[in-house]
């Protein structure tokens, strides 16, 4: 499954990029975090006149064996229920899809239950959830490679219909669990520091998870930091399946929105199989998950928002997005100090 083809973007326009930004009609530097952000894009899109076209976010839903242990507040009968609340349109990230005009998919990659009812839910289910890694690997290699491959052909029909923004959720009881683990696998982090309070437990829920996850990644000492191998031991089906859109989208020069600490355990696979993928990424946010601020260090992100999310869904992406926008205006439409006869004299 080594055969991904992430291109890294040509330097070539960086220079011309910083030029156009550095003319505006502002200081040097004065929209700070945005004037790095349009230049991302702008390489990503290899052009001096990014555009954002047909914004899409992907949420994908699976149930996780290891929930079966108690490392989470909620029982894992929450994660079909959510996505029938994704599905009638009544969860956080339908509310902020509809207000920031971002289109919105459901896929099922490995839920427990049935969805034929709801034709809005796409149909990508790899099992009833996966195998419970505190006692069996959480999925076969070919579950896994199925997984990546489902993922990464929804990302080939997203940019065959004109979509070259792809923003990642996921929801999935017990899902905290698996990133922290696959962090610590592909990461120097100890453990301790990658796990934590996911839906929100108390201190005894906290110490109950790590040391449930502490035994779970001690009996599997031959899994070292071959980044499928942990995958198929200790992911989940919707993590798998983010982490084939991501390498696929990358491939199609697609900007990337990541959401918090799951989608970015997702990434940090991606990352590991093909390192390149992470010129395409705008990191949406910093979530409250003690884990996502080292892992966003590991991976060199710097995030747009720090609101405190622990919510999943893909909701930072959405939040994000008009400062996506925002980054792509002004250097489309602010005017140049040469254009505007504005002075430009930096001695002032």
């Amino acid at each position: 499954m080594n055969r991904w083809n992430v291109i890294a973007p040509d330097l070539g326009l960086a220079a011309a990029i910083t030029q156009k930004i550095d003319t505006k009609t502002k200081p040097l530097g004065a929209l700070g975090q945005l004037e790095t952000l349009v230049h991302r894009i702008a390489l990503v899109q290899q052009t001096l006149t990014p555009a954002l076209h047909r914004p899409h976010v992907v949420v994908f839903a699976a149930d996780h064996g290891i929930a079966q242990s108690g490392v989470s507040q909620y029982p894992p009968e929450v994660t079909h229920q959510m996505v029938r609340n994704f599905a009638q349109g009544g969860a956080a990230i339908n509310v902020f899809c509809r207000q920031n005009g971002l289109d919105l998919t459901i896929v099922d990659a490995g839920v427990r239950g049935s969805f034929a009812d709801l034709a809005s839910v796409r149909n990508e289910k790899i099992a009833e959830g996966t195998q419970n890694f505190a006692h069996f690997p959480a999925m076969t290699t070919a579950q896994c490679t199925e997984a990546l491959e489902r993922g990464a052909r929804l990302a080939d029909e997203l940019h065959a219909s004109g979509c070259n923004v792809l923003g990642v959720g996921e929801m999935g009881i017990g899902n905290t669990s698996s990133a922290a683990v696959l962090m610590h696998r592909l990461t120097d982090q100890p453990l301790a520091a990658c796990v934590g309070r996911g839906t929100g437990l108390d201190e005894a829920g906290l110490t109950r998870k790590l040391a449930i996850l502490t035994n779970a990644v001690d009996a599997y000492p031959t899994v070292g930091s071959n980044p499928l191998t942990a995958l198929a031991t200790f992911g989940g089906f919707e993590i798998a399946q983010m982490c084939g859109a991501l390498l696929r989208a990358a491939e199609h020069r697609m900007l990337l929105l990541i959401d918090g600490f799951i989608a970015t355990a997702a990434l940090l696979v991606a990352a590991r199989l093909a390192p390149n993928v992470l010129a395409y990424c705008v990191f949406c946010h910093e979530s409250g998950e003690q884990g996502h601020r080292v892992l966003l260090a590991e991976l060199g992100g710097e995030p747009l928002l720090r609101l405190g999310l622990r919510l999943g869904e893909g909701t930072g992406c959405a939040l994000a997005y008009p400062l996506v926008q925002a980054a792509v205006n002004f250097l489309n439409e602010m005017a140049s100090f040469a254009s505007a006869g504005v002075s430009d004299d930096s001695a002032t």
